[in-house]
């Protein structure tokens, strides 16, 4: 992965604070005219929805690092086998039986271990969860912009908010575990900008 230059890491640092700085002037402009008490309830709302947002972006990622990861060993251990399979069989019709033998029991080898980490199931298994995970980050954003916009529905919105932390719960409960190098590679992403909407980098 290509190193991020200073220059653009303060741009989009620069563009993600005026970011927030704009949210900030809209729910500034939302509760004017509201209580004190609806005030503290509407930002303990936004910064949970933050905090839940930004979780599931990290599992996102990591879980879609994760995918790559496992992919990349399927190949790794099936066009192998697969190659060796065939050369064993070449030689045998050749009247080899020795190289016949040896290759087939590296392809043996390469099977049984494809058959014991099963790489393809497991990236199936990260890339349904990051999927999720995605979902659930979308959705904790348009509860954080859009969502509590509406003062009207204030009563209804701690438990939405609730709802989408069950979710988050749930998930993280089922999913598989994120390989540390896979989460490091996410976090670094992230910082880098790979997750940013283009609207966000323009603001």
């Amino acid at each position: 992965m290509r190193p991020i230059s200073r220059g653009r890491f303060r741009r989009r640092l620069r563009h993600r604070l005026e970011r927030q700085h704009e949210n900030e002037l809209v729910r500034e402009d939302v509760m004017t005219g509201t209580s004190p008490e609806d005030q503290a309830k509407i930002s303990a709302l936004c910064r949970e929805a933050e905090r839940l947002e930004e979780d599931a972006l990290y599992s996102s990622k990591g879980h879609f690092n994760a995918e790559d990861t496992w992919v990349r060993r399927n190949y790794w251990l099936g066009v192998p086998a697969t190659a060796l399979g065939a050369i064993a069989g070449a030689a045998l019709v050749k009247s080899q039986p020795e190289w016949a033998s040896a290759f087939t029991l590296l392809a043996s080898l390469l099977t049984g271990l494809m058959t014991f980490l099963k790489p393809n199931e497991r990236a199936a298994m990260h890339r349904a969860a990051a999927g999720q995970f995605l979902a659930l980050r979308n959705e904790a954003r348009f509860f954080r912009e859009i969502e509590l916009l509406d003062t009207s529905r204030l009563g209804e919105l701690p438990e939405r908010l609730k709802v989408l932390s069950s979710a988050r719960n749930e998930l993280n409960q089922k999913s598989p575990s994120i390989p540390r190098r896979a989460f490091v590679a996410a976090r670094k992403g992230i910082e880098e900008g790979e997750a940013t909407h283009k609207v966000d980098k323009n603001k």
